[in-house]
């Protein structure tokens, strides 16, 4: 993508050299997708609280690990802001965010996710292992690169495919305690993978008209409405069956069990009625149950553990 040392906002120029004086520094702490970020800083502290092995690293190293896994999604989320300021810009949800309103410069933006990712990497393996700095970096480039880059403009499977970036932190987080990566820990990123894409096609229902006016191709506008509801159903329904596995499989015990119970069947319900609705009124909810649904899934995780 083509670099200019201009910027259109609204319907002026502003100069680049003039945007860097005047950025603040929470518009570049926006570039790191702060509301995102924490679901997934607390994805990575419930997988390194799981890890058997957790015991073995110092609180204060811990400290930094969980950190670097922060800055390092904040990172893929900056890049991610740079890359798509051109249809951030057109979008109604977005274009108020640091690039495409202007308060940041591109350049700027991507320096930042640039150094950001560097400090992530080094910080995560200096402090932890090197084994949770690659599957971080891992992470960052699979959302960078392979879903901004790739994917998001190019396939209706965009966030199924780019939902496994989200879905490592777990992973990462469990790797960070010493404990390599065995079924546990993947039973987690499952977990996250097959949460990404109702939550995600709950968001573009009703927000249809937005990813229409910047050609993206989601689901909704490639299948059509109906076709969508029905891959929500289906994933919502894997998603319980996979999320119970903990509870049979010795990991959690009877209080997980209906914990996960009663999140599913609200979750799987509320798919149900967005499929049988024509009011985006309950895709709206559908998306904000949504992330309460993982926050309390991987709540219960943590404090159910056998």
């Amino acid at each position: 993508m083509a670099q200019s040392d201009t910027i259109m906002v609204d319907s002026g120029v502003i100069d680049e050299g003039l945007m860097a004086l005047s950025a603040r520094p929470m518009d570049y702490f926006s570039l790191l997708k702060p509301r995102v970020m924490s679901l997934v800083v607390f994805t990575g502290v419930v997988g390194f609280w799981l890890a058997p092995a957790r015991e073995s690293l110092h609180p204060f190293l811990a400290l930094i690990g969980i950190l670097a896994l922060a800055l390092g999604a904040g990172a893929a989320g900056a890049f991610n802001m740079w890359y798509d300021r051109d249809i951030d810009a057109v979008m109604l949800r977005t274009k108020n965010r640091a690039v495409p309103s202007g308060r940041v410069a591109p350049d700027d933006a991507l320096g930042f996710a640039i150094f950001c990712s560097l400090l992530a990497f080094m910080m995560m393996g200096l402090a932890t292992n090197w084994l949770a700095a690659g599957i971080l970096a891992f992470a960052s480039f699979f959302y960078s690169v392979i879903y901004t880059v790739f994917l998001k403009r190019s396939t209706a499977q965009n966030i199924v495919i780019g939902g496994a970036a989200g879905a490592f932190p777990p992973v990462i987080g469990w790797a960070m305690a010493g404990g390599g990566v065995g079924f546990e820990p993947i039973l987690l990123f499952l977990l996250i993978f097959l949460w990404t894409p109702p939550h995600f096609w709950a968001l573009a229902l009703f927000s249809n008209e937005d990813y229409k006016r910047a050609g993206v191709p989601m689901l909704p506008l490639v299948r059509g409405v109906k076709s969508t509801k029905i891959h929500m159903m289906a994933y919502c329904a894997v998603l319980a069956a996979i999320s119970i596995l903990p509870y049979f499989l010795a990991y959690q015990n009877s209080l997980y069990l209906l914990i996960a119970a009663v999140l599913n069947f609200i979750f799987v319900a509320s798919a149900v009625k967005v499929w049988r609705s024509d009011d985006l009124k309950d895709a709206r909810r559908m998306f904000g149950f949504s992330i309460f649904y993982l926050f309390a899934l991987f709540l219960a995780l943590m404090v159910c553990h056998t």
